[in-house]
Formats: structure tokens, C-alpha cells, sequence
């Protein structure tokens, strides 16, 4: 039996080059209205979303993400960790101080942003559109936070530039199931023999792919993330602190 959801799902690849098309207002009403019915935790709403439409302030975005072709997408929707709205709802009292300020309320907005923006996607995807999700714009966090006048408690996660495919990239494989879901209890690498067959499904995909050929491994790239500069991001903690984040233990 046919399951349309399933298919899109299954067939997921990131999109980077895009139609000159631009999105209209009743697609980007939609897709927030598709993102706005994902689940959230406690249902408290800790998230937000900026549609970025100023030709500066996307190329501002281009040279913060190193990836200018964000400009040409059809839109940019900005995600972000959102408290200050709730701040402003609830009574000022040393406890909800306390918990709006802390690291829960943190990850619950992260966890809120993360989920809204995965049903944009896969709404997206069901009208024929293609999205990356750009978590590079934490190169800095500061500027976006200038840039976008974000108030404190709220934080920006990542951005969504979506549009309409100028590409169909082939599928990136993933990990067998056997590397990443375990049963009662967490499973360190166990089968040498499965991380072997995943790097040379992975060295295979990228020597025959369309464009951007390389000899690479899963286990390569791994490494080659891992040496990056940690200091490239070395604020994040500091600017969210300045948004009155992780200023409390709980």
C-alpha cells in the first residue's frame, strides 16, 4: 500500500541550489502553520521563527554561514530558542526567573525549534520544495543576534533556507541500523565488520556522484569534523549566557 509520507520522508536530501522562484505568502503561511503544529514540550511554545527577506541582511547570513547561495533560496526562516515571549506571560516571581533562566528551559526551546523545523521540511518536501537546515550560522552568534535585534531569552538555533530544487543530488546513505539503535541499553562499536561495509558505502557514493567527487570515508569525516578549530564556536557559551541562559544550574 502507497504511504506518501513515508515517502517523502525516505527520500529526504538537503537542497542548495535553487529556481530563482521565490516562495509565495500563502507557501511560507503554510509551511509556519505545518511547523507550528509539531509537538512541543509541555506545550509551551518555547520556540520562534524569522522570516529573513532583507536582500543585507541574507547577505550578512552568506558571510557568517560561508554559504552565500543561501541568498537564492526561495526564503530563509531563522529558528530560535524563544523564553522571552513567555517571560512576559508569566508573573514575575523568583521561581519563574529561575526557570526561565535555566538550562531546561534551554534545551526545551532547542528541542521546540528542532522538531517545528523538521515539519517544515517534510511539509516543505510534500509540495515539491527542497530546504537545508544551516546550523553554520553559530560561526556567530552574536552578529545574528544583532543582526535579527533578538531580545534576551531567545537564542538562535539554526536557519532553514527553503525554495524550489534546481538540483536532485543523490541520497546520502546512512548508518546501518546496527551502529545507532540498540535495545535496553547503549551499545558501544561492536561490529568493526559493519563500520567497514558503511565507509565503503559511503567511499562508493562519493566517487560516483554526480558532482563534488573525493575519496571519503564516514570514519574519515568523522575525524576531519573533529579536528576542526574549536575555537570557531568558542563563544557559544558566553553569548548564551549574555542571553540570560545557563546563568543557573537546574
Amino acid at each position: 500500500m502507497a504511504n506518501p509520507t513515508l515517502d517523502t520522508l525516505l527520500n529526504h536530501r538537503s537542497i542548495r541550489r535553487f529556481t530563482a522562484e521565490k516562495l509565495t505568502a500563502a507557501e511560507v503561511t503554510t509551511l509556519v502553520d505545518a511547523a507550528q503544529h509539531a509537538p512541543t514540550s509541555t506545550f509551551s511554545q518555547q520556540y520562534s521563527i524569522i522570516s529573513i527577506t532583507d536582500p543585507q541582511q541574507l547577505a550578512t547570513l552568506g558571510d557568517i554561514t560561508g554559504h552565500h547561495w543561501l541568498e537564492k533560496a526561495g526564503h530563509f526562516f531563522l529558528f530560535l530558542a524563544d523564553q522571552y515571549r513567555n517571560a512576559q506571560l508569566a508573573p514575575k516571581t523568583s521561581t519563574t526567573t529561575a526557570n526561565l533562566h535555566s538550562t531546561d528551559k534551554l534545551l526545551a526551546g532547542i528541542f521546540d525549534a528542532s522538531i517545528a523545523a523538521e515539519a517544515m521540511v517534510v511539509a516543505g518536501e510534500s509540495l515539491g520544495l527542497g530546504s537545508t537546515i544551516m546550523g553554520s550560522i553559530l560561526n556567530d552568534a552574536d552578529q545574528v543576534i544583532s543582526l535579527c535585534q533578538l531580545p534576551p531569552l531567545t537564542f538562535p538555533v539554526f536557519g532553514l533556507a527553503m525554495g524550489h530544487p534546481a538540483e536532485q543530488p543523490e541520497q546520502k546513505p546512512r548508518l546501518p541500523q546496527s551502529l545507532m539503535h540498540f535495545t535496553n541499553h547503549y551499545q558501544p562499536l561492536a561490529s568493526t565488520a559493519d563500520l567497514a561495509s558503511y565507509d565503503q558505502t559511503i567511499a562508493d557514493y562519493y566517487q560516483s556522484r554526480g558532482t563534488h567527487q573525493r575519496a571519503e570515508t564516514f570514519s574519515h569525516h568523522i575525524a576531519a569534523e573533529l579536528s576542526r578549530d574549536p575555537q570557531q564556536r568558542a563563544k557559544l557559551a558566553q553569548v548564551l549566557q549574555a542571553q540570560g541562559f545557563l546563568n543557573s544550574l537546574p
